[in-house]
């Protein structure tokens, strides 16, 4: 597994403890990242994405409930919730990830630690998102990651 998988499943674990305890203290996230001993460079991407979606939840919550329909964030399974908000992040505000990456990390990681439709429903949910927020999506899911090219760097509505 790759240092930016883990980073990311770090990150997801930081959030879903920071919802749940509804604490945001940087002494939480030390304890979770501590728990792993991650190399340096993995807590390193971890931090970015918890204190970006920390930075940015009110938007990020908003644009997440406006292409969840019937779904309210507070209804949502928390880790769902949590690598949607972490994926809508690296979407709108990390333009050296390219979207499909994002995406299928956030699937992926769904699968992995929580039901068995998260998948196909964190995939809906990022997919109406970048059809929005995305110029051209879904023609540069075929984009080159090798050389990283990605969407310019979008800020949310």
């Amino acid at each position: 597994m790759g240092n930016r998988r883990k980073s990311r499943e770090l990150a997801m674990q930081a959030l879903f403890c920071i919802d749940m305890l509804e604490n945001g203290s940087e002494k939480l996230i030390e304890q979770v990242c501590a728990m792993m001993e991650p190399a340096p460079e993995v807590v390193a991407f971890c931090l970015r994405l918890v204190n970006g979606v920390l930075e940015n939840r009110e938007a990020i919550d908003r644009i997440i409930e406006e292409a969840s329909s019937n779904w309210k964030i507070s209804r949502m399974a928390c880790v769902d919730r949590n690598l949607i908000r972490m994926a809508v992040y690296e979407l709108l505000y990390c333009n050296d990830i390219p979207p499909r990456v994002t995406i299928n990390e956030a699937v992926d990681i769904g699968k992995k630690y929580s039901t068995e439709e998260s998948g196909a429903f964190i995939n809906g949910v990022l997919d109406s998102i970048c059809k929005k927020h995305l110029p051209g999506f879904p023609e540069h899911q075929d984009m080159d990651i090798e050389n990283n090219r990605s969407t310019p760097t979008l800020k949310p509505e």
